[in-house]
């Protein structure tokens, strides 16, 4: 192991530049109707939006091929706020107002809920197993569950009129905003609470989080997009017109580095940088409600307020990773939205396929693959099939 050389073989294409790039969006099939959230598994493929509007309009629909279409679920008929979904998608989880909390686990073909209380349920975070989940209202009170919604606890936080949640791929990390622009943060997946004591300014309406937790992305309608780069301990206002208003919804990736955020009058906006830099999409003018991202954020998914569901795909550029794991290498890559296959040869010359299947971690949304070296020295590359 020692003397082992291991290159990676990293296309020209693979080199992703500093600088956001706009995005193409088209509608899909589903209908036009009162669309309030959408949720998205790691891959991209499997999609889950609810409808808001009265209470007897609420509908609950899902997607398995990357919103090209679109079936309705049997759900209760509610005024639903907020969806989330495990990273296979399989595990899904809702929130109404008034209502409860609703949880399938099986890609919304079937919807139960437990002994939570009757609230005005606002947001609903998932980690990637889907098995830990939080949900907030208009209170200083947060639910949790660490079985997936079959049990429920709450704790009090330090803020009252919680808005907004969102949570690490392992469900430790968390962070809620509420309606004047407290942010609060906990470490231990929801046990105990503190306070950041930077304010943003206005309602903290959506909040969305990178796998480790680390960089968080912070919507407030009137005055623009927050970045944290350090779990929600301080925060900076993204360089965006400032004429834009009525701020909804962002998504991030699992690395925390492609953004997209929408605006009920101003259309869609995204980042390639962590939000240091935005580009106005093609994007018609609508009432953008929600946003979700596949991890390697080449898939995203918009719907809006009586208008339909839009979608935008683009090349996904996996980085491989590879750390010594003695005697073997571990290999690693962001999922990604187009399937990639770990190659490797001895020459540059000729190419194999691994044969090994990648295991998806599910604490930082990414494949991983550990190999026992043969030879000396080897190179390696992510190609599609």
């Amino acid at each position: 192991m020692n003397n082992l050389k291991i290159l990676l073989c990293i296309p020209a294409v693979l080199l992703v530049a500093d600088f956001a790039i706009a995005q193409t969006w088209t509608v899909t099939r589903a209908p036009m109707n009162l669309w309030y959230s959408v949720a998205s598994s790691a891959d991209g493929n499997k999609l889950v939006a609810v409808i808001g509007g009265p209470s007897w309009t609420g509908q609950i629909y899902t997607s398995t091929n990357g919103g090209l279409d679109w079936n309705s679920k049997t759900a209760p008929v509610l005024h639903w706020t907020s969806v989330a979904s495990s990273a296979d998608g399989s595990r899904l989880a809702t929130v109404a107002d008034p209502g409860s909390i609703y949880t399938s686990t099986d890609s919304g073909a079937t919807w139960s809920t437990n002994n939570v209380p009757a609230n005005s349920w606002r947001s609903m975070a998932s980690s990637a197993d889907g098995l830990k989940l939080a949900a907030v209202f208009f209170s200083n009170r947060i639910y949790l569950s660490a079985d997936g919604g079959t049990t429920w606890t709450s704790n009090t936080t330090p803020v009252a009129d919680l808005h907004s949640v969102a949570c690490s791929a392992d469900g430790s990390n968390l962070v809620a905003g509420n309606n004047v622009g407290r942010i609060i943060i906990s470490t231990n997946s929801g046990a105990t609470w503190t306070q950041s004591n930077f304010t943003l300014s206005g309602d903290v309406i959506s909040l969305a989080s990178s796998a480790n937790g680390a960089k968080l992305t912070a919507v407030t309608p009137a005055t623009g997009i927050y970045i944290s780069t350090n779990g929600g301990n301080t925060w900076a206002l993204c360089n965006l017109p400032s004429n834009i208003i009525s701020w909804s919804s962002a998504a991030s990736s699992a690395d925390g580095i492609r953004l997209v955020a929408v605006s009920g009058k101003n259309g869609i906006y995204s980042s390639m940088n962590s939000g240091m830099t935005w580009v106005s999409n093609s994007a018609p003018a609508s009432v953008w409600q929600a946003v979700a991202s596949s991890a390697d954020g080449s898939k995203l998914v918009a719907v809006a307020w009586n208008g339909g569901i839009w979608i935008s795909q683009t090349t996904p550029t996996p980085q491989l990773n590879i750390v010594p794991a003695n005697p073997d290498l571990k290999f690693s890559w962001v999922v990604p939205s187009t399937n990639f296959a770990l190659q490797q040869s001895s020459d540059l010359g000729s190419w194999t396929d691994v044969t090994n299947t990648p295991v998806l971690n599910l604490t930082n949304l990414q494949n991983e693959i550990t190999l026992s070296p043969t030879n000396r020295s080897g190179f390696y590359r992510l190609k599609t099939p």
